[in-house]
């Protein structure tokens, strides 16, 4: 007990825990690497509720190109509660989100207020895990989807629950219908622009698409021949 008595006043005696807490957590939060918020966060309590205030200011937050699971993607992102831009996409050895991954985000406070949102290549999700976070992402203006399997199913829940949205991201996304795409222009009109590449719907349907907002954007620029909208 005297050992470890010694052991905390030699910690409170160090220079860097002189430092003001929120200074410590401003610190922190310069930290991008998630393994060293891990070990940051091991050291003693005040530098783990410091990681935890850290976490609490982060407006910006990305897992890409980190390899993580369900359980540690949302034991940080339930502490960000400022969060505006989330990236859980997945590259190479990244992200292995799931469904139960997806439910589990649901929950954080941050999710109504995102602005941004990229699950980009995370193909372990589905539909349903797609519908129920965004159910309650209703400030999205921007929402990266591309590479997965959503169908229709997700994109109906998009139209119904985003009505900010400005841009999506639909790369690759083979199994939405030309009855997902109009029900999402006809629902979000703010609805900027689109990336269709790869997605298997016709041409008259990007004509009926224009047909409901003329100064809708159908990226990538060049895959629709000149069309005249009246």
């Amino acid at each position: 007990m005297k050992r470890k008595g010694i052991e905390e006043l030699d910690d409170q005696n160090r220079p860097i825990d002189r430092l003001p807490f929120d200074l410590l957590a401003h610190i922190f939060a310069m930290l991008t690497c998630f393994k060293d918020l891990a070990q940051t966060s091991a050291v003693c309590r005040k530098w783990r509720q410091g990681v935890k205030e850290s976490l609490a200011r982060r407006e910006k937050m990305s897992f890409s190109g980190w390899k993580v699971d369900d359980d540690s993607t949302t034991r940080l992102v339930l502490h960000a509660y400022s969060l505006k831009e989330l990236d859980i996409s997945r590259s190479r050895w990244g992200c292995q989100i799931t469904d139960r991954g997806l439910y589990q985000l649901s929950t954080a406070k941050c999710v109504s207020n995102l602005s941004s949102l990229s699950l980009w290549g995370t193909t372990g999700i589905t539909d349903t895990g797609v519908v129920q976070l965004i159910s309650r992402a209703n400030s999205l203006q921007h929402l990266n989807i591309g590479g997965t399997f959503i169908t229709d199913t997700s994109l109906f829940a998009i139209a119904g629950s985003c009505p900010h949205l400005k841009s999506i991201v639909l790369w690759g996304c083979r199994h939405v219908t030309e009855n997902g795409l109009l029900a999402l222009v006809n629902k979000c009109r703010k609805l900027e622009s689109i990336n269709a590449w790869g997605m298997r719907v016709t041409v008259d349907c990007f004509v009926g698409l224009l047909t409901i907002s003329p100064a809708l954007q159908i990226e990538p620029k060049g895959m629709l021949p000149n069309i005249a909208v009246f």
